[in-house]
């Protein structure tokens, strides 16, 4: 018999973890879920195995090659321009299924047995047979219902609470006789329990389900991908583990050297080539891949840790998944549910909190907190503040997202009722980002009064007559277009001291938001005489008359900025001759180049 092994998944829900492996080359164990799955297929005797590829396919193809080293013949099916489906992609080669074949989804960890189902689908003559099983919440799955002699009455995907009728679901493994994919189309996405099954049922073609018996977990999520792994070690299914066991629970692979002062509870699972330094401490439930080297002192609760992890000194994780290649330095600590994807360098002392995920390639600054995703930018930093106020890539590093929790950090260091001045340049990405930082400081009972799209030294001076604790403008940085400049200024104007930014910074990074009730929702109010105060205050500092006797001529160049919106009324007050460049208000952003040649 030969089987259709569905590995052409990108695994969304996986990631980061499968932002640059296929979902089915996820590791269990430290050994690929399809690995698993051509092992159990070779143990039911089951060894022409035609693989269907989408995403990434190379990696696997190169990984099992022509299937040899694992005891099967390995054939692949490359849908090149689009994914067709669990059913297009195996009617794509359905010229290699002249007889009686299985279908098996190669994200699934199962040791279900393939050969009484089989035997089953044959004595009922069968055109189809669903492998079911039983779980206690089914409205992620396909639910199934089946008359007393397996016959299937019923379909249903993904049902709601509402409309559950049973607890068997569908496993995604199927027996299947090669006549039942006449009556899907050619080179078209076509499901199996969308559109073949129903199908079949309509038209009366003799179609089982067979409720088997043992452990399955569709990992479609990371939260199943770490059951599967616990499940795994724990041996609530039967896996092959490619080590030696040292003890009862205990597995190690060749060349791994642990010093004796190490600590190191079971199961536990250590690969090939590793190396555990001193007084280490590796709790049950800690799997180690292949060249890992875990630094002295380390103190391992349950992570997933995968092949080539270095991990320093004093170093703790806590029922986390370090991917392939990461590095996590001395004292860092990674908790429960975060994931650091694959090459990535979390810095000395650095914090990833519960439930973060790091994609690939990215790099923690020693002592940073990280509290949410880290996913379009390069680097996490210790610190928000720099030279000038908050700055990063527009829209990469500063977000909507990021603005609220800021704002939030910032309104939590005041008195609730406290007032805020918030200003902007007049750049789209400005205003979205202002108002997600009203949003978070409303949400924690500060009061706004907005001053919209108005120049810095406009926002400076009138803040100190606006009688509010301080405030905050938002433009694109002078010297980097990409980039914006977020602005924090006291109540006299004046940039924050160092120890206030520290506050805001502890704030932000412990998430000591304080949360105010409805009632205490800040309000918000647009403050329109902001340009007659400043040309107000302007003028007390200049000699009007002397301006007015000099006939002078000025050429000014606004750069399409807020500028633009109070220097023409302040220069026509003292008879200035203007010669006017780039007046408009719009959203061009000049380069460092046009700043240049200007």
């Amino acid at each position: 018999m030969r089987a259709v092994l569905m590995a052409g998944g990108s695994g969304t829900r996986l990631r980061p973890l499968t932002c640059d492996l296929p979902k089915p080359m996820v590791p269990i164990l430290n050994r690929p879920i399809a690995e698993h799955i051509i092992n159990l297929l070779r143990r039911h005797h089951i060894t022409e195995i035609i693989a269907t590829l989408h995403y990434l396919p190379d990696l696997m193809r190169e990984y099992f090659q022509d299937g040899a080293e694992f005891g099967v013949q390995m054939t692949y099916a490359v849908e090149e321009d689009q994914p067709l489906g669990t059913a297009g992609c195996v009617k794509n080669v359905a010229e290699l299924l002249d007889e009686t074949f299985l279908v098996i989804s190669g994200d699934s960890v199962t040791d279900f047995d393939l050969s009484e189902v089989i035997r089953f689908h044959r004595e009922q003559r069968s055109q189809a047979t669903i492998v079911l099983t039983r779980v206690p919440n089914p409205m992620e799955f396909g639910v199934v219902i089946i008359d007393d002699q397996g016959r299937i009455q019923r379909f249903l995907e993904k049902p709601s609470s509402s409309e559950i009728f049973s607890d068997t679901v569908n496993t995604g493994i199927y027996i299947l006789e090669p006549e039942v994919l006449d009556y899907l189309p050619k080179h078209q996405e076509t499901d199996f329990s969308k559109d073949l099954f129903p199908l079949l049922l309509e038209k009366g073609i003799p179609m089982y389900g067979y409720v088997a018996e043992g452990y399955w977990c569709d990992v479609g999520n990371l939260d199943a991908y770490r059951e599967a792994q616990y499940a795994a070690l724990y041996q609530r299914v039967k896996l092959e583990i490619d080590y030696g066991e040292r003890s009862p629970g205990f597995w190690v692979g060749q060349n791994t050297y642990i010093d004796p002062s190490a600590q190191i509870g079971t199961p536990v699972l250590i690969g090939n080539n590793c190396r555990i330094a001193a007084r280490a401490q590796i709790d049950s439930g800690t799997i180690i891949g292949d060249n890992v080297m875990v630094g002295s002192d380390a103190n391992l609760k349950r992570p997933i840790v995968w092949n080539g992890v270095i991990l320093g000194e004093e170093a703790q994780l806590r029922a986390c998944v370090a991917a392939r290649g990461t590095r996590i330095d001395r004292r860092a600590q990674v908790l429960e549910g975060a994931i650091v994807g694959s090459l990535s360098v979390v810095g000395e002392e650095a914090l990833i909190n519960p439930n973060v995920r790091v994609w690939p390639s990215k790099r923690i600054d020693p002592g940073a907190t990280l509290n949410m995703n880290l996913i379009w930018g390069q680097t996490a930093h210790r610190n928000l503040f720099g030279l000038r106020g908050v700055s990063g890539l527009a829209n990469v590093d500063i977000t909507p997202e990021f603005a609220v929790r800021l704002g939030a950090a910032f309104g939590s260091t005041l008195k609730p009722g406290s007032q805020i001045a918030v200003s902007r340049d007049q750049r789209n990405v400005s205003r979205m980002v202002s108002r997600s930082l009203i949003a978070g400081l409303m949400s924690v009972g500060i009061n706004i009064q907005n001053l919209e799209a108005t120049a810095i030294p406009v926002a400076r001076t009138v803040v100190p007559t606006l009688v509010v604790a301080g405030g905050i403008h938002v433009r694109v940085h002078p010297e980097r277009s990409d980039h914006l400049l977020i602005e924090f200024f006291d109540h006299k104007g004046i940039n924050l001291s160092k120890s206030r930014e520290k506050k805001i910074e502890g704030a932000y990074f412990k998430e000591d938001f304080r949360r105010s009730q409805i009632q205490e929702i800040g309000n918000v109010v647009i403050i329109t005489q902001a340009n007659d105060l400043y040309s107000t205050s302007f003028e007390r500092h200049l000699n009007g008359e002397a301006i007015l006797q000099s006939s002078s001529k000025v050429v000014i160049d606004y750069a399409y900025a807020v500028s633009g919106a109070v220097l023409p009324q302040l220069l026509a007050k003292f008879g200035c001759d203007a010669v006017v460049l780039n007046a408009s208000l719009n959203q061009i952003i000049p380069s460092a180049s046009d700043r240049r040649c200007c």
